[in-house]
């Protein structure tokens, strides 16, 4: 069972698994639940992307090997999106071309086929203590990545040159990702917490001239007559 802190609290680990083996799937999620792990195991790599968008797991289990696509494809996908999300491959592939091939897409730990499932749980443990403490420096939604140790932002993984208005807008509404927020609240947070107030014209224009460098994304949605949202749509 894991513990938080000092062992007072439990706490549920949240496991999505890409995984097309029902047997090995199966054998897997039942050992982790009885481990206070929440499991959900995904046989395809659609699915488990439309999963990601949605919800993030604790951490997540790959094979290689998927009827509709490669692991490694799919690592690298989850990569280029949350660079902090814990990845561990649980594949038969074992020589030291793919174990080298697995970590350079990205992955934190490789696991090969077959395994004992209590040092899957142990490695699942280590590298959740090791990332728990991290926070990521980079904020993403769709092409967009913002990096807030570097301030800058980029699409499509090309340096945009944005203004510092603009970056300070952008940081806003990708800090509060799938949340609506608000033309008063952006004011207020972006213009008048500097002392100066604009009027809501200036937000428009800004707000036109930002999606403009940033090619017209769909994920920077206006709701309309209320504020603006930021939310995945790949």
């Amino acid at each position: 069972m894991v513990r938080a802190g000092c062992g007072k609290e439990n706490i549920m680990i949240e496991v999505y698994y890409a995984e097309d083996d029902k047997v090995i799937g199966k054998s897997v999620k039942e050992y982790l639940e009885q481990q206070n792990c929440k499991v959900t195991v995904f046989e395809a790599i659609a699915d488990i992307r439309k999963a990601l968008i949605n919800h993030l797991p604790a951490v997540v289990l790959l094979d290689w090997n998927m009827p509709d696509g490669q692991g490694n494809d799919l690592c690298r996908w989850i990569r280029e999106r949350w660079n902090d999300l814990p990845i561990i491959y649980l594949t038969v592939r074992g020589d030291s071309h793919d174990i080298v091939a697995g970590f350079q897409s990205g992955a934190d730990d490789y696991v090969v086929k077959p395994f004992d499932l209590t040092v899957l749980y142990s490695r699942i443990l280590a590298l959740l203590r090791r990332t728990k403490a991290e926070k990521s420096t980079k904020l993403f939604c769709d092409d967009l990545m913002l990096d807030k140790e570097k301030s800058i932002v980029c699409c499509q993984q090309k340096e945009i040159p944005v203004s510092q208005t603009e970056y300070q807008l952008l940081l806003l509404l990708l800090e509060n990702k799938g949340k609506t927020v608000t033309r008063r609240q952006l004011l207020e947070q972006v213009w008048d917490n500097s002392g100066n107030y604009v009027n809501d014209n200036t937000l428009t224009v800004t707000m036109k001239r930002l999606r403009e460098k940033l090619h017209h994304p769909l994920c920077l949605k206006t709701i309309r007559s209320f504020g603006y949202r930021m939310e995945d749509t790949k």
